[in-house]
């Protein structure tokens, strides 16, 4: 096979840590490549530098043999390459055609040439088994769809390598087959294909090798057909790690959250409506569903972020329906959020400030702090919950996204709330991180405590909840003890069909 790209000795610092340390990696035409690693490993980074959003300080790129330099991703999409982030860079207002050859448009008498565009984009989704209506509107298409028009803008500007950041963040399970199978596809035409994830089981099922990171180098390559995720995952963190335990179930006591009737506005699909529910000291509750569709306008309706249309909400026998997030906090609810940085954190604000933030009325006396308890509190946390800080006064914004993470799971768990809010808690995390939080959030349950995990990762539902509730349009469609739930029956539930 021939090189699509390669990187020769490619170095990046920022102020006093080096991000990429001489890395070296070269990717083939027709080869999917996983490319995988802790946080702060070095992976995006690295695939930022490839497409042009960073410059290295040092090393080379090859793009089928001949040396370039990217100083923006214009150069790179130029050179033949494209990236599909996480968060799709779409107008919902526009159409399928209209987002495809955005900026690149075909043209008649100086206007938009929808019926070229739209043939265009025919043409080029057949060739390649894109199935996608070329004059849907984007806002009303779901998430897989939306997928497709992303590959769909990066092929129309004839990409030959294509990077995907974690990938299927926000599909279904059959949604995830179907982008695998147009993974397939792209591979047997002679792409060249990079995608960065955290889920071993979609290395091993899509990908031809491995490519592991560790602080800042490429520390192992392997061939997924003669590899194992442990493996992989001892690679990864430079020891045996165990990924075959399985978590008992929890023994449920006294009802300690009661939701009725529960209507909240969002946008569209996005709206809650009529949900009812109940949580149990003791247990762990997963919300399964595609994202979109409610989950988050729940639980900010929960905490306090949100108001509610009707509905009722009970913590520990006490009516908090009509308090704000102090009051429901006070009542025995911590909340984990999916934006850590925008919610969870104070990002200019020290290690040590966002740590205690809520537990000041604990370690003050005559009105004034008694900062060495404060301090004290800070450094027990940042040991139990091995947050990596070089400083507990750094500003939590230096820190990587996984110690980001690990600074607001410690901050919340520390208050031993009946009511835990876990929301995304492990959405960005290297496996080490992963396995640290699920172990705390069991630790939490089993201490006595209700825990409501909300997840993408359907796999990490089913390894954690003892009940799992399935939202759809924002409704709650199902209530599945965990002994009788299947990945199957639960996809077909998060895409709003009935199992047979």
């Amino acid at each position: 096979m021939n090189n699509a790209v390669t990187l020769r000795g490619i170095v990046k610092q920022f102020d006093s840590v080096t991000a990429n340390a001489g890395v070296d990696l070269a990717i083939d035409v027709g080869e999917i490549v996983a490319l995988v690693g802790e946080n702060g490993a070095g992976k995006s980074t690295l695939m930022n530098i490839l497409y042009g959003l960073i410059e290295p300080d040092a090393g080379d790129i090859l793009v089928r043999g001949t040396r370039v330099r990217f100083t923006s991703p214009l150069d790179a999409i130029r050179a033949g390459l494209g990236m599909v982030h996480q968060h799709f860079m779409l107008f919902p207002s526009l159409s399928v055609a209209e987002n495809i050859v955005f900026a690149a448009e075909p043209k008649k008498r100086g206007l938009l040439d929808r019926v070229a565009a739209e043939h265009a984009v025919r043409q080029l989704a057949g060739r390649y088994g894109l199935n996608v209506d070329p004059a849907a509107r984007v806002a009303d298409l779901p998430v897989g769809i939306r997928q497709r028009v992303e590959i769909l803008k990066l092929l129309y500007r004839s990409a030959d390598v294509l990077i995907f950041d974690e990938p299927t963040a926000v599909l279904t399970p059959k949604e995830r087959l179907g982008f695998f199978d147009v993974l397939a596809r792209l591979r047997d035409q002679d792409k060249a294909i990079i995608f960065i994830t955290h889920k071993l089981d979609e290395v091993m099922a899509i990908s031809d090798r491995a490519v592991v990171m560790r602080d800042g180098v490429v520390t192992a390559q392997l061939e997924t057909a003669t590899t194992s995720p442990r493996a992989i995952a001892s690679a990864m963190v430079g020891h045996d790690i165990d990924l075959t335990s399985r978590v008992p179930t929890g023994h449920p006591g006294q009802t300690v959250l009661v939701v009725e009737g529960l209507s909240a506005l969002g946008h569209g699909a996005h709206s809650v409506r009529d949900v009812s529910f109940s949580m149990r000291a003791g247990e762990i509750v997963g919300i399964a569903g595609v994202a979109g569709n409610g989950q988050n306008t729940l639980i900010e309706a929960l905490i306090g972020l949100r108001p509610i249309d009707t509905g009722r909400i009970e913590v520990s026998g006490q009516d908090v329906t009509g308090a704000g997030v102090a009051g429901r906090r006070r009542a025995g609810m911590a909340y984990i959020p999916e934006d850590r940085q925008s919610v969870g954190l104070a990002d200019a604000a020290s290690v040590q400030d966002n740590l205690v933030m809520g537990h000041h009325g604990q370690r003050s006396q005559g009105g004034f702090l008694r900062l060495r308890a404060l301090a004290a509190f800070c450094r027990r946390l940042v040991e139990r919950f091995a947050v990596k800080i070089t400083d507990s006064r750094q500003p939590a914004s230096a820190l990587s996204g996984g110690n980001q993470q690990r600074l607001v799971v410690a901050r919340e768990l520390a208050k031993n709330a009946p009511v835990l809010i876990a929301e995304q808690p492990t959405r960005g995390v290297d496996i080490s991180a992963v396995e640290f939080i699920h172990t705390e959030l069991i630790c939490h349950r089993d201490a006595g405590n209700a825990v409501l995990l909300v997840s993408a990762d359907l796999a990490e539902i089913l390894s954690l909840a003892d009940r799992i509730l399935v939202m759809y349009e924002g409704r709650i469609v199902a209530d599945i003890a965990r002994a009788r739930a299947n990945e199957a029956e639960i996809g077909l539930l998060m895409a709003g069909q009935r199992p047979t």
